[in-house]
């Protein structure tokens, strides 16, 4: 890899791994299709882009499998990678079935970090437990011949004492890569230098860095990383994104290219690879990051709306903002029961979302809000 001086510290450049198209998955009311998928990731294949990170599975059925294989048509599953979520050793393995059956070289697990996130997601805070789901989880994978990244879900707030010792555990299980996810937005480019540095330190690790841009901070953060020695780093078209967005991509290749000098990359792409992405994901011409935005706090999982201190670096009053419900097609009972809260109708939640899926499937798929919902309530009480 080149290497130029910055201010006495030697650049390594890293790697870089694109998140669109699995970053969308949880981005509410955002889901591409197909073909979006292929020309996406062929064109970040072009720009220069090593990874292309498509979709989630969390067991049999995949709601993201045509958007995986279409990925792996474009691209092949050599430069792919695919999300798999980790909640207890029963669910990694038929998470596990599902990837062969979908013919995927590389998973990415999933695992919470921080108290608060293993406390709501794993049911229990407990450090014991969280480092040996990551050994059981990296083995399993291990075995079965996959490269396996696994991620620190909220990592970035996960104290120094918890986090070493949970990703010492994974990379002695026989990880590939660690993916340091800045869930919440919350730390400065001096700070995540110094966090990166921590793990950095471990003994065969290589690091990635995920940031997410509610502060702005996503390219810094990730040029600190790299000046810590990260090896790789997560971005997507656009900053298309979650909680504000992640990294953008373009905005992070160009600072490479101005910052150090790094011209590996073929950003002629980019223009018409932000003009795609936008267009599929249903966000216009321009996608506007941080507090301020209708994305900023929408949500399409039940979660992050009945736990948003989770996942919020900042409350959405503070800003003048307001936490809304986004989705398409990935509607539960749990999310018409959040909008219907003090809405005053009175339905049978459990025969009213079969009957709203049925119709968004009629109506085209349209973006449903907290609104949207409350409205079709009333015309399905009504029938």
């Amino acid at each position: 890899m080149a290497e130029v001086e910055d201010a006495g510290k030697p650049y390594v450049s890293p790697r870089v791994s694109d998140a669109t198209l699995r970053d969308s998955a949880h981005m509410a009311g955002v889901e591409f299709g197909p073909r979006d998928a292929a020309d996406i990731a062929r064109l970040l294949v072009a720009t220069g882009v090593d990874l292309v990170e498509v979709g989630m599975v969390s067991g049999p059925d995949s709601k993201d499998a045509d958007l995986i294989l279409a990925t792996h048509e474009a691209i092949g599953p050599e430069r792919s990678m695919t999300l798999v979520v980790v909640r207890d050793r029963r669910q990694v393995a038929t998470a596990l079935d599902e990837a062969e059956r979908l013919g995927v070289h590389h998973v990415m697990y999933s695992i919470p970090t921080s108290e608060e996130h293993a406390a709501l997601k794993l049911g229990t805070p407990s450090a014991k437990l969280l480092g040996a789901l990551a050994r059981s989880a990296v083995s399993q994978a291990k075995e079965r011949g996959f490269h396996v990244t696994f991620s620190g879900e909220d990592g970035a707030r996960t104290p120094r004492e918890r986090l070493v010792p949970y990703v010492t555990a994974g990379f002695g299980a026989g990880a590939d890569r660690f993916r340091l996810a800045e869930t919440v937005a919350a730390l400065s480019p001096w700070r995540m230098e110094r966090v990166i540095g921590d793990l950095t330190e471990i003994d065969g690790a290589e690091i990635e860095i995920h940031s997410h841009n509610m502060l702005g901070l996503a390219v810094a953060n990730s040029l600190a990383a790299v000046r810590a020695g990260a090896r790789w780093v997560s971005a997507t078209v656009g900053g298309i994104g979650e909680r504000g967005g992640n990294a953008p991509l373009a905005e992070f290749l160009t600072a490479l290219r101005v910052v150090h000098g790094d011209d590996r990359f073929d950003l002629t792409h980019l223009t018409e690879l932000s003009r795609l992405a936008l267009r599929g994901a249903g966000l216009g011409e321009a996608f506007q990051s941080g507090p301020t935005t209708p994305h900023a706090f929408a949500y399409e999982l039940p979660g992050q709306l009945v736990n948003p201190e989770a996942y919020e670096t900042l409350p959405a009053e503070l800003v003048g903002n307001r936490r809304e419900l986004r989705v398409r097609t990935r509607i539960t009972p749990a999310l018409v029961d959040w909008a219907l809260a003090e809405s005053g109708v009175d339905i049978d939640t459990d025969a009213f979302t079969p009957w709203l899926i049925a119709r968004q499937e009629e109506t085209g798929r349209p973006l449903l809000d907290r609104d949207a919902v409350r409205k079709a309530a009333v015309d399905f009480a009504a029938a």
